[in-house]
């Protein structure tokens, strides 16, 4: 395996280096070991000391020697390192934003056999995710096209192995709209629910609609409301939008109720 420079084969590269000698925290611990005298990582190194100091140097505003710290570690096979990466590639984190090179890591991780409870469980858990994500509308320029029965196998696994509310909110929306799976509102209702009780606001709100629009019109509007308060500011538009519709076809003495049922599911946490 080739040796990864934490530097840019530049005429300044002394100077990183010197640099990144100056990067806070457990990471200082290792130079001595990780570098050679070209600012090189020595190709013995360990993994998961070149892990932890890519996190240190990540933390510090160094994202560029994360960068390359990561790099190594996920050559040698840190599930962690990998998926940092394709975090990073994906937000455009101290990288050129490039789906395509995080999709690329985020499938290395979902090939591996990682055991439900392990600590590796997060990592594959959300690398399932968000191939799903990057499946259901592909990626423009890039070999990976729309493919939404793909997109489902991935956030089954997710779902059903690990338990993701975010994957089973996904095979609720899925099953709710037959995007990929024939449409089911029972099956549904069962990914949705799931979520739900896991805290997933989207779920919450969603299952929410589905017992207002079945009848269950107190109940439905106190998760949605409920929801609307919980949910993270991106999602709050959708949410909103959907229970102001539900409450302007609501009576008076529903929406009462409903406002005072969802005071209680917020306090203490029910549903």
């Amino acid at each position: 395996m080739r040796s990864v420079s934490f530097v840019k084969k530049s005429g300044v590269a002394s100077a990183l280096f010197a640099a990144s000698l100056a990067v806070a925290g457990p990471a200082r611990a290792f130079d001595q070991h990780i570098f050679d005298d070209k600012g090189e990582v020595k190709e013995q190194s360990n993994p998961w000391a070149v892990f932890q100091f890519g996190f240190s140097a990540y933390k510090s505003g160094h994202k560029e020697q994360a960068v390359e710290a990561y790099r190594y570690a996920a050559e040698k096979g840190q599930i962690g390192a990998t998926w940092k990466l394709a975090r990073m590639y994906a937000e455009g984190d101290g990288v050129d934003r490039n789906d395509y090179e995080a999709f690329k890591f985020f499938n290395e991780i979902a090939a591996q056999d990682v055991e439900p409870g392990s600590p590796e469980e997060s990592y594959m858990s959300d690398a399932l995710v968000a191939l799903g994500t990057y499946l259901k509308t592909g990626i423009p320029g890039s070999p990976v096209q729309a493919n939404p029965a793909a997109a489902q196998q991935y956030y089954m696994r997710a779902a059903a192995n690990y338990r993701n509310p975010s994957a089973q909110f996904e095979m609720g929306k899925m099953f709710l709209n037959g995007d990929g799976v024939k449409r089911s509102v029972r099956q549904a209702g069962r990914w949705l629910q799931l979520a739900a009780e896991k805290g997933h606001a989207g779920a919450q709100a969603t299952l929410g609609n589905l017992l207002f629009e079945s009848g269950k019109v107190v109940r439905g509007l106190a998760m949605m409301t409920a929801a609307l308060e919980r949910a993270a500011p991106g999602d709050k538009s959708w949410i909103r939008s959907m229970q102001e519709e539900a409450f302007a076809l609501a009576p008076e003495a529903d929406r009462r109720t409903a406002i005072a049922l969802a005071e209680d599911y917020l306090t203490k946490g029910a549903q």
